[in-house]
Parts: C-alpha cells; sequence; structure tokens
C-alpha cells in the first residue's frame, strides 16, 4: 500500500488526544444524566427529501449512493444522505415512536454527524455533537427554553476548559419586530442578520435588500435590533425604545427575559441577551442559542440550538421541542490546536509488570490479573530483556509504575521518583492521582 493522502476535514485523534476526548465525553455524559435526560442513538442517514428542507445546511449534506447506483440517481428509499445535525432525526425518531414515548420526552444523544463545508480551524465534514432535547405532545412550557442555559452551563463547566458565554435571542422578537416596521420575508430577514459577523453592517443591508425587499430605513431598523445586547433583563427596554409595536414581538420579550433571568440566578454571567443572534436552519420558531468560549470567539459558536414548533408535526399532532448541541470536535479542536489542554499520560496503563525470564511469564500474567482484578490498569512487559530496558520502555510510554515480581515477595517502583517498595498484588493501590490519566488545561502539571 502507498503511502496515504490525509482527506482534510476528518480528524483522527492522536491517543492521548483521544482520551481527553473520552473524558470529555464521560462528563458531558454525567452531567445530562443528572438533569434526567435518557439517552438515545439514531441511524446515521435520513431520507433526502426530509434533509434537503431544513434551512442553508441542505446544501451541504452529503449524499449516500452505492457504487452501483443508477445512473439516473437515487429515488425512493435509496434517496439517503448523512444527517447533517441530530435534531432531524430525533424529530423523526420521536413521529416513529410517538405511542411508545412518555412525554415530554426527555434525550441526550451523542453522535458523529456529517456536512459538506469547507475545512478550517474548527470546522470539520465529519465532526462529534452532543445534544440535549426536550419534546412534548401538542405544547411545550416555555420553562424548558430557560433550562437549556442551566444544563450546558453546568456540563461545560465541569471540563478543564476555558470560560463559556452563552448568547441568548428569541425568534419571535426578530420576527415581531420585522412585521412591525413591515418586512414580510422574516426569515429572509434573519437569514441575512445571521450573517452580521461575516459580512458586515453593510453586507447585511445590501442582503436585506435583495433577499427580504428592505428599504434603507428598514434595513437601518433591523440593524438597530441586531445590536442590542445585555446580560440582564435591560435588554427589553432598549428594544421597547425603538419604538416597534407587535403582539408576537412582546411575548418573544417576555420568554427571553425569563431566561436571562433564570440563568443569572444560576450562575451570574452565563447568559447575555444578544438581539443578533438569530441561527441559518429555519426550523427555530422561540429562543435560540450561541456559545463562545472566552478568548476563542473569533472561532465562533462552540455549542448551539434553539426552540422549534414545527419541525416534528403528524396528521393534527405536533410535538414541539427546544434542543442545544455542543460541538464536542469543534471545542476540542481548537483547544488541540491552541495546545491548550492535556493529560498526564499517553496510555491508560498504570503499571508495567516486568517479567523475569520468558519461563516465569505466567507468574507476571497473574500479577497483572490480580491488578485488574482491582481495578488498575496494568500490563506486561513484551519481552524479558533486561530490567533496565524495561524501565525505559514504561518510561517511553508514561507509565508511572514498575512491577517486579520475585520469589522472596514482589516489588513496586515508582520510575518517576525512584521509590521502591515491598507490594502485594492483591493489597496494593497506587494513589488515586496515578490510577488514571488526569485530563487539564495544559501547563498545570496533569
Amino acid at each position: 500500500m502507498s503511502k496515504p493522502t490525509p482527506i482534510s476535514g476528518f480528524p483522527e485523534w492522536t491517543p492521548a488526544q483521544r482520551m481527553i476526548e473520552q473524558f470529555v465525553l464521560d462528563r458531558i455524559r454525567a452531567t445530562f444524566e443528572l438533569y434526567g435526560f435518557a439517552p438515545l442513538e439514531t441511524r446515521s442517514v435520513e431520507p433526502l427529501d426530509q434533509l434537503l428542507r431544513k434551512g442553508e445546511t441542505s446544501k451541504e449534506v452529503y449524499l449516500l449512493r452505492r457504487l452501483q447506483a443508477d445512473a439516473d440517481g437515487p429515488a425512493g428509499d435509496d434517496a439517503l444522505g448523512l444527517h447533517f445535525d441530530l435534531t432531524v432525526p430525533f424529530a423523526r425518531y420521536v413521529l416513529e415512536n410517538a405511542g411508545k414515548l412518555q412525554f415530554p420526552f426527555r434525550r441526550y444523544q451523542i453522535q458523529k454527524v456529517w456536512r459538506g463545508e469547507r475545512p478550517q480551524e474548527g470546522r470539520y465534514r465529519e465532526f462529534l455533537q452532543a445534544d440535549i432535547d426536550i419534546v412534548d405532545r401538542d405544547t411545550l412550557p416555555a420553562h424548558y427554553e430557560a433550562e437549556m442555559p442551566l444544563v450546558i452551563g453546568d456540563a461545560l463547566r465541569s471540563l478543564p476548559i476555558p470560560p463559556v458565554r452563552i448568547q441568548v435571542n428569541n425568534r419571535k422578537i426578530c420576527e415581531g419586530f420585522y412585521r412591525g416596521i413591515g418586512l414580510t420575508d422574516t426569515e429572509a430577514a434573519l437569514r441575512a442578520v445571521d450573517k452580521l459577523d461575516k459580512i458586515g453592517p453593510a453586507g447585511v443591508t445590501e442582503l436585506l435588500a435583495s433577499t427580504a425587499g428592505a428599504s434603507e430605513a428598514q434595513a437601518k431598523a433591523v440593524l438597530s435590533l441586531a445590536e442590542i445586547s445585555s446580560p440582564d433583563a435591560s435588554f427589553a427596554d432598549a428594544v421597547r425604545g425603538l419604538g416597534v409595536s407587535d403582539p408576537l414581538l412582546d411575548e418573544g420579550v417576555a420568554e427571553l427575559a425569563a431566561v436571562v433571568e433564570t440563568a443569572a440566578a444560576h450562575a451570574p454571567g452565563l447568559c447575555v441577551a444578544d438581539l443578533r443572534i438569530a441561527r441559518g436552519l429555519d426550523y427555530y420558531t422561540g429562543t435560540v442559542y450561541e456559545t463562545q468560549m472566552i478568548g476563542y470567539e473569533r472561532f465562533g459558536s462552540i455549542c448551539s440550538g434553539g426552540r422549534y414548533d414545527n419541525l416534528a408535526s403528524s396528521a393534527n399532532v405536533r410535538f414541539p421541542g427546544v434542543g442545544i448541541s455542543i460541538g464536542v470536535t469543534r471545542l476540542l479542536g481548537l483547544l488541540f490546536g491552541a495546545e491548550a489542554l492535556s493529560v498526564s499520560r499517553s496510555v491508560p496503563t498504570c503499571v508495567l509488570v516486568a517479567v523475569t525470564a520468558e519461563e516465569d511469564r505466567a507468574a507476571s500474567d497473574a500479577v497483572a490479573a490480580a491488578l485488574r482484578s482491582r481495578g488498575v490498569p496494568t500490563e506486561v512487559s513484551p519481552s524479558a530483556v533486561k530490567f533496565g530496558k524495561q524501565i525505559r520502555y514504561a518510561e517511553r510510554r508514561g507509565i508511572p509504575y514498575v512491577w517486579f515480581p520475585g520469589a522472596d515477595g514482589d516489588e513496586v517502583k515508582d520510575i518517576r521518583s525512584g521509590e521502591q517498595v515491598a507490594a502485594s498484588a492483591g493489597e496494593w493501590t497506587p494513589p488515586r492521582a496515578d490510577l488514571k490519566p488526569l485530563v487539564g488545561p495544559a501547563g498545570t502539571g496533569v
């Protein structure tokens, strides 16, 4: 096999990075379960007709086809694509299994998704997301929208990462305001505002005119709304100060104020009302969330989501929901690129059991089995070379302890300090800090 050519956008972490990723996933999963979310995994593919009507991400869907597929293209059950998020497949799952679920249904889902976008730092074509959603039948109380930031705040605070700030807005504020100033194509206006950070006010003004039919005065009003930002409910006064009236606008202001106030009571500084946040996906109808990691703001959001009312419906029954997703691969990719995370060793092994001679390997295997039975990650030396070489093997792999079986009793050596003591495999336990690799910010000595 010739040397393979790397494929951009499909990250493959080193073993040390993978251990950090697993640590992160364990912490996130634990927080989700503390809040009562149950695990779920859905298939990787969905019908194209479902994927291709969910906003601008539609153009990034990967088509799934057989090598010998019909030249005329996929049709019917064969028209499948890889899912680009976990919300669309979750909505489909709810519709298919509504009779078996208890509502409100709280689920978390940690899976890979695929998007055909241009790879760059923090953005990939294959990546891992960690989602939570709450759905109910017919109606979903707004207090669930206030709960989302609490869960995410706790999950991200449990990780050795920089602090985060969750930016929140409400689509009802935007849509009500746009209607109040006479704009009828509110979705086009929302998509234009969603590009504000990328193309700036002048670019958004042009886009509003060309796609939403906005006049110069209407575009100016839209940008004035987008400039409002507040760490508390005072944003409501700024919105009212723009002099626009609409019932949907008032409803959105009240809902967003509740989100911000609830978050402030739980974790001061966690949330900020930022009325430029729009989210590009068409299915959001209420509160929307974007999360920035302090010091990494230029890379955009690492966690986002929102309220949706019409994504899952069957006949006369609707299943409104609210969800938020942590971009795990995105988050880690940014931190790995900055060398901001470290792990205390690159293998899970805590103890290497030395082999005195090949004919004595069974004795070393027995020691390893005894240590493993007590939860101590252990491996046996690959060869019965001189002890000095076996110790150097452990050093190269980052294994902190070497165990020496002996006819007159065993000894274990901490190869970092050089301390060597008598030990029994049925009783000896390493310090808690050595039992498993420790993950922490780079430079903290973990």
